[in-house]
């Protein structure tokens, strides 16, 4: 396991940052139902678990194929009202590359073409602290399937969730050079996704990993392309298969873009699943970049930031992967961590309870990023080793106190009602509260990995033996100063 197989530096690191967070733990609140995070004299809580919502596994969506796979998600934050019930609001939700089946040509990916569902969303919130009615545990979300977006590029074609393999599309004018399938289709596995007011959508992928960005209705506008030390490498050149082995160098496999979110100031940060090839994918660290949207020739400020680690069922240490990022402000983040292996889904009482599935709020204020030649040289030679940013325990999705109130729970049995293995999406969108400007709800989604007995993509069928529902879970928090510094973003697409 990981502690095994953790080189000298990568268990000084481990060490270093256990004592950190350990620390920093100690200052804060205990996780419970209320939890609260004091930074800088401002005080972030969470008030508890208030809703959950499900729609079926096999469920289809509007192109007639199975719907699922929560891996992203942004509202409409204009779309968002009081109702006489509750709230109500439009939502997108962002699946990424498909249903793996392996098939005689390829070892698991299918030509799912890469979409967004935008949903409609009815919110009834159960009040802090207390249970739902009987009957009624897990129906305070409830959504409806109003369209599907498929994605094209420039020229109109849909983009697949294929493995590009060492495909290459060439670099044509702006646009870089960008994972191309053996379908001559470009590929990519999409983790998350930014709503601006225009409705255009910026979505990172895994492959690339990139950011790309598309308008209202789905066309490919304009590609951002991470230095180089990120892009993957095998034998001298750039190589996005995500297949074994790892690159040489670059973002290690299924480690790209996981999440996405914009400052604002403006800014489009990116956070990678796990630290670089060159660096050890298994170090306690990751990259968070900022690319400036006025201005797409200069380089991103590059973050080194910690991750969480926690300990395995079997004793041993082991890092948990950033799933999704949101800003709060310029300097301060919601980042959703979490194990892997465990959880529904998975077979086996021995993979039920999951070790770790928190939020964390990740504070750079008293940090600089590094950019440019001498930064990317010092990554090749993994020289980088400065923490920057200090990691705090926000929400722990596993707390079965909160998830039993509306009969779910972390562990076994290992039946539909225990929490799947992949929760990787959230969103957040104001209370409405006058008497309460800062409280808002906080939206989590898991990837269900579109698991079925009823499923049916790229024309065909398939039968995993289990239905797990894509699934939210939904927090009260107060979030100071939020509302003030989202008013701060560009009002429209750069």
């Amino acid at each position: 396991m990981l502690s095994a197989i953790l080189g000298a530096a990568a268990r000084r690191d481990v060490a270093r940052l256990s004592i950190a967070i350990g620390v920093l733990m100690t200052l804060a609140t205990p996780l419970a139902a209320e939890n609260r995070v004091t930074v800088g004299g401002t005080s972030y809580v969470n008030y508890g678990l208030v809703g959950v919502g499900r729609i079926a596994a096999n469920k289809r969506d509007r192109a007639n194929e199975t719907f699922g796979s929560g891996s992203g998600m942004a509202f409409d934050a204009a779309s968002w009202k009081k109702t006489r019930s509750g709230y109500a609001g439009t939502l997108l939700l962002l699946p990424d590359r498909g249903h793996n089946i392996a098939n005689q040509t390829n070892s698991g990916t299918i030509n799912y073409r890469a979409r967004v569902n935008r949903l409609s969303i009815s919110f009834r919130p159960v009040p802090v602290g207390r249970k739902p009615p009987q009957g009624q545990e897990q129906s305070a979300v409830k959504a409806t399937i109003d369209e599907t977006i498929l994605l094209r590029d420039t020229g109109g074609a849909y983009l697949t969730g294929l493995d590009p393999g060492a495909g290459v599309r060439a670099q044509v004018g702006k646009f870089p050079a960008m994972p191309e399938a053996a379908n001559g289709r470009v590929s990519i596995d999409p983790e998350a996704i930014v709503l601006m007011p225009s409705g255009q959508m910026y979505i990172s992928d895994e492959y690339g990993p990139y950011v790309y960005k598309f308008s209202a209705r789905g066309r490919m506008l304009d590609v951002i392309r991470p230095p180089d030390t990120i892009i993957p490498i095998r034998s001298g050149a750039q190589n996005f298969s995500a297949e074994r082995p790892d690159p040489q160098s670059g973002r290690a496999n299924n480690r790209g873009f996981e999440g996405l979110t914009l400052t604002p100031s403006g800014k489009l940060a990116a956070i990678l699943q796990s630290a670089l090839t060159q660096e050890g994918k298994s170090s306690p660290f990751t990259h968070l970049l900022f690319f400036d949207l006025t201005d797409s020739a200069k380089p991103p400020a590059d973050y080194r930031v910690p991750l969480p680690t926690f300990t395995e069922a079997d004793g041993k240490l082991a890092v948990a992967s950033p799933s999704e990022l949101t800003a709060l402000s310029d300097t301060r983040f919601l980042v959703l961590c979490r194990d892997g292996g465990n959880g529904y889904g998975k077979e086996g009482e021995a993979h039920a309870a999951s070790r770790y599935r928190r939020i964390e709020l990740l504070d750079l204020s008293d940090v600089h990023a590094g950019a440019g030649a001498q930064q990317d040289q010092q990554q090749r030679e993994g020289q980088v080793d400065k923490l920057s940013g200090k990691l705090m325990s926000f929400i722990d999705l596993n707390d079965n106190a909160e998830l039993m109130r509306f009969g779910l729970h972390n562990g076994a049995p290992n039946d539909r009602n225990n929490l799947s293995e992949k929760w990787e999406s959230m969103a957040i969108v104001s209370a409405l509260d006058p008497s309460k400007p800062d409280d808002f709800f906080l939206f989590v989604a898991n990837d269900n990995d579109f698991l079925t007995n009823h499923g049916y993509q790229a024309h065909h069928s398939y039968n995993d033996h289990v239905d797990v529902d894509t699934m939210f879970l939904v927090y009260r928090v107060r979030l100071p100063g939020y509302e003030a510094q989202r008013a701060r973003q560009p009002k429209v697409a750069h």
